[in-house]
């Protein structure tokens, strides 16, 4: 929003869009942190809310129309501002995606029926440079392994090198990535899950399990979703509900934020979040 606004002084209009994978679903405004409308200030904000949680919404479908509105924001004359931490999004934006024929269906099945012990032998024996690469409890990701090579005779591996469709050699990107102090990004963790349970998360939880969704989807399997939902079933203490939902959200900050200081090329700049100088971070967004 600083950097919306920013530009706005100079004349400049933006648009922002939402790279976060909870925060594309309409189900989730309190547990996603989706930025209320009073926090937009009136800048146009896109992909907050657009997918039902009954839809799930891929790295794939969020690209697809990511480029829509980054192409609407573009003849409109306004700069695209794409904010969130999904890695796996702006990587498919970026870079494209494999082009992985759809997978049989009797094979999906089959491989989404197993184990994780089985699964985590089956990819080792059908590919084990994914199984070497993959976290033998990373039951999701073993899964998409096993399904494309048993369904395709190829390897994932082998597809992710034919990427198809990244615009990143198309545009000008002007990235940043925002590495906060590790102990007061936990502590704000702690504090945020807290406050959702007193401002909205139980009732939002609520209404996703009145609508008696699979629990597989994404947006039942988000942070919050499975340990609020614990503890209206009785399964847990509202006290234990909290301290799974802070752990978790910690777990993933971590996650994140090793992402961000790995995956993202060595020459994205990366800096704390304090006192930022925008113009000299965004020179080529304040020029001309």
């Amino acid at each position: 929003m600083n950097l919306a606004l920013a530009l706005e002084t100079v004349g400049k209009d933006a648009v922002v869009i939402n790279a976060d994978s909870a925060q594309v679903y309409a189900d989730l405004q309190i547990l996603s942190a989706r930025p209320m409308p009073e926090e937009m200030r009136g800048v146009p904000h896109r992909l907050f809310g657009a997918w039902d949680g009954a839809q799930p919404c891929s790295a794939a479908d969020w690209a697809n129309a990511a480029k829509r509105e980054i192409e609407n924001a573009h003849l409109a004359g306004s700069t695209p501002i794409l904010v969130g931490g999904t890695g796996l999004y702006i990587r498919t934006l970026l870079e494209g995606i494999a082009p992985v024929p759809p997978i049989e269906t009797k094979i999906r099945d089959d491989v989404r029926a197993m184990g994780a012990e089985e699964l985590f032998a089956a990819v080792q024996g059908e590919d084990p440079e994914a199984a070497r690469s993959l976290n033998s409890n990373d039951t999701q990701r073993l899964a998409r392994a096993l399904e494309v090579v048993r369904s395709t005779g190829k390897p994932l591996r082998a597809w992710q090198q034919e990427k198809v469709g990244g615009i990143g050699d198309a545009i000008t990107l002007a990235p940043l990535v925002l590495l906060p102090e590790r102990e007061w990004l936990y502590e704000r963790c702690d504090r945020r899950f807290a406050a959702m349970m007193e401002n909205g998360a139980v009732e939002e939880v609520e209404r996703l399990l009145a609508r008696d969704l699979d629990d597989a989807l994404p947006v039942m399997r988000a942070i919050g979703v499975p340990q609020i939902a614990a503890w209206l079933r009785g399964d847990l203490t509202q006290a234990e509900a909290i301290a799974q939902g802070q752990q978790a959200t910690r777990n993933y900050a971590k996650r994140q934020y090793t992402w961000l200081r790995h995956q993202p090329p060595e020459h994205w700049p990366r800096s704390e979040p304090e006192n930022i100088n925008l113009e000299g971070y965004f020179d080529i967004l304040f020029a001309g």
